[in-house]
This record gives structure tokens, sequence and C-alpha cells, in this order.
């Protein structure tokens, strides 16, 4: 592996300490929150690598930039590696004479950890977690084992992937990464994209695991027809669908999940009772 290049009058990170750090933040970056730092120590962890790798073993050096960073912040895990990518190159330049103080470092860290925690939430919370989840547990109930493995290495492959990206575009571009990275539109298409999937994979899941039918028929010049089938030709599944939004418009109206599923239950009892429901 290269190590730190250290010339008269310029001091360059290698790939090793660059890659340490990236591998410290995605792997740990998590692991110690508090009610103080929330995840300080963990960004200051993954900063250690930079560190050394720009000071060697002046601890006076060491001890003031792990000073710096061990302050309070919180942000996504897998796109909020943007910021410790920034960071080191903001470190790097500092090391080398540039004009970088405290406060200019803990401003952006600052600036930019909230922007990035509702990017990656959107992201990774609302869209990849949920898709990956779905197939996970459809294929579970099924008695499959391979939907939890696609679970666990589809989102390691993820967040794997996408946080060495935005690191190391981070570390490239400096101050100005966010900017690259936002500003070609790669952000909306995918986020575009995943939403679609997502719906698409929610839609079959609701027609396979909301079993709603109506037991109901009706007689016409003589003739019995179901209900069932009659709704099936104009959609198939509309009461799997229809049940589905009843139950996001209760959670929207706030009901708690323990009240819906009493609800649904007393529903369920009482309209087969009757012989509505099959």
């Amino acid at each position: 592996m290269e190590e730190t290049v250290k010339t008269e009058n310029q001091i360059t990170l290698s790939k090793k300490d660059l890659n340490k750090s990236w591998w410290y933040w995605v792997c740990w970056g998590q692991i110690c929150y508090n009610y103080e730092r929330m995840m300080g120590l963990g960004f200051c962890q993954s900063m250690i690598p930079v560190l050394k790798g720009l000071y060697g073993d002046d601890k006076e050096k060491l001890a003031e930039g792990m000073t710096r960073h061990l302050t309070f912040y919180n942000t996504e895990n897998t796109w909020g590696a943007v910021i410790p990518g920034i960071v080191a190159s903001l470190e790097e330049g500092r090391a080398n004479g540039q004009d970088i103080d405290d406060e200019t470092i803990d401003n952006l860290k600052t600036g930019l950890m909230g922007p990035l925690a509702g990017l990656g939430d959107s992201i990774t919370q609302s869209l990849v977690k949920v898709i990956l989840l779905s197939i996970a547990i459809d294929m579970a109930v099924q008695g499959s084992i391979v939907g939890v493995l696609i679970f666990v290495l589809g989102f390691s492959a993820y967040a794997l992937g996408v946080s060495h990206f935005v690191y190391f575009q981070g570390y490239k571009f400096g101050k100005t990464a966010i900017m690259k990275i936002l500003g070609n539109g790669m952000i909306k298409d995918m986020t575009e994209a995943l939403g679609a999937l997502g719906m698409m994979i929610l839609g079959g899941l609701i027609a396979n695991n909301i079993p709603v039918k109506t037991a109901l028929t009706y007689s016409l010049q003589g003739m019995s027809t179901e209900v069932q089938g009659m709704l099936d030709s104009i959609l198939p599944n509309l009461l799997s669908v229809a049940t589905f939004g009843v139950v996001v418009y209760m959670l929207r109206k706030g009901w708690k999940p323990t009240k819906i599923m009493i609800s649904l239950m007393l529903a369920s009892v009482v309209l087969g009772f009757f012989g509505i429901l099959a």
C-alpha cells in the first residue's frame, strides 16, 4: 500500500489512509451514539488515520485534531460519508499551510450534516431499505431464506458502494463536492427510479399478502353473478388495494398500529359473519 507522501513543501494523504478513514466511518460511525455528541465519537475516530497520515507521531497536533472533531455531530451514515471526505481534504490543506481554521471545519460539518441527513434518510430508509425488506419479508413468509440473504447482501453492497463513492468525491472536490454530487441530477434520477421500483414491489405485496375478497352475489334476469368476479374484471385485487388505502388513511390520521389492527380484526369478524367477506 502506498504511504502518505511528504515532500519539502507538500503533504498528500495516501489511499491507504483515506480508505482506512472511510472504513472507520462506514463501519463504526454510529457505534458510540450518546446524547452529548451523538456521532461525534465515530466521526473523530474516522479522522484518526487522516491526522496520523498528516502529523505522524506529533502528539500535540494529533491531540488538537482529535479535540477539533470530538464535537456534536449527527447525519445519515451512507450519504453523509461525503462530509468526512471533505474534512479529510480540508485537514490536508490545513497541514499544508492553507488558511483553514477550526471554525471553518466546524461550520462546514454543521452546515452539511442536516441536509445530508434528510437526503440520506429519504433514500436509504424510505426507499432502499423498504424495497429490500419488502422482498425479504415476502420470501420469508413463503419459507425461503434467500430473502434474508438478499436484504443483508443487497444493503451491504449499497451502503459500502455509495459511502465509498461519496467519501472519495468529497476528498477529491473538497468544499465543492456536494455541488458536484447534487448538481448533475444523479440523485433526483436515482430517487425517482427507486420510488417507481418501490411502488411496483408494494403493489405486488398488497396483491399477495392482503387477500380481501367478498362473498356477495347478485341476481340479474335469473342469473347469479359473483361480485368478486365482477370486481376482478374491472381491477384485480381492488378490495386489497382499498383495504391498504384505509390503513394508510388511519395512519395519517394518527391512529396507533394496535388500534388499527384491532379495528381490522373486528371489521373482518362482523363482515364475515354477515357473509360480506369470503
